[in-house]
């Protein structure tokens, strides 16, 4: 029998994100027939992780619908998993060729075009933890790469400086106008909806559901599957990201 895949989503009081995250979950199990998907929220919708933990019997791998390292995927995620029999926490979805592929084409979406575009914000939720931003600056570096080089500002909707809107007056000030915010968000939500109102171009709509998506949650399940758990330790297995 297959471990159970728990998918960790953030919650959220837009009432669209829960549909959003319920739609990602279905082109997963579309992905992997016969794979048992369940969802756990950290905070704010049902079900909660603890309460889909409780009632998952058998070995279990938590894929954090997280798209960079922070206090969630170090610490509220293994404790969670703690308290499960055989638990492991499988790396965040970020950095990943697969998000900057999704993140490429929901710009194109919302109408980007380099003839009209020369730079964009990529826009997260914000962490004091350095490795989040560390996480972020990459993936910021990927998606410049997949545009064709034009100048890509990672900024944040708290937590972490530059403001999203900061990040669009800098990018002002070396002339560039029309510039795009891609929503570097899993689900549409607060953070998500600030971020595109500072856009003075295209606002790119969250990663949702998007097909890469679903094949990088199921990238990081298995990733976590093919490292060996350490025989002593007692806490559930971490794995580290790999992009």
């Amino acid at each position: 029998m297959q471990p159970t895949l728990v998918a960790v989503a953030h919650g959220s009081r837009d009432p669209r994100a829960l549909p959003a995250v319920q739609a990602l979950l279905a082109r997963v199990r579309e992905l992997r027939p016969g794979l048992d998907v369940r969802l756990g929220h950290v905070e704010l919708n049902r079900p909660l992780l603890p309460d889909t933990l409780r009632h998952t019997a058998g070995p279990a791998v938590l894929v954090p619908l997280l798209l960079s390292r922070g206090h969630h995927v170090k610490r509220d995620l293994p404790e969670a998993a703690a308290g499960h029999a055989d638990a492991r926490v499988a790396a965040p979805l970020g950095p990943h060729p697969l998000l900057v592929e999704a993140l490429y084409d929901r710009l194109h979406e919302a109408g980007w075009h380099p003839a009209r575009h020369t730079a964009a914000v990529l826009a997260a939720a914000g962490s004091r933890d350095p490795d989040a931003a560390a996480d972020t600056r990459r993936t910021a570096a990927l998606l410049s790469e997949r545009l064709g080089g034009v100048p890509v500002l990672p900024a944040y909707a708290s937590a972490a400086p530059p403001a999203v809107a900061d990040a669009v007056r800098a990018l002002t000030a070396r002339g560039h106008r029309r510039i795009a915010v891609a929503s570097y968000f899993t689900a549409p939500g607060r953070f998500a909806a600030q971020s595109a109102a500072a856009a003075t171009g295209p606002a790119a709509a969250p990663l949702g559901d998007h097909p890469a998506l679903a094949r990088l949650v199921l990238r990081r399940y298995d990733e976590a599957l093919a490292l060996p758990r350490p025989r002593t330790a007692p806490a559930p297995l971490l794995v580290p990201a790999s992009a």
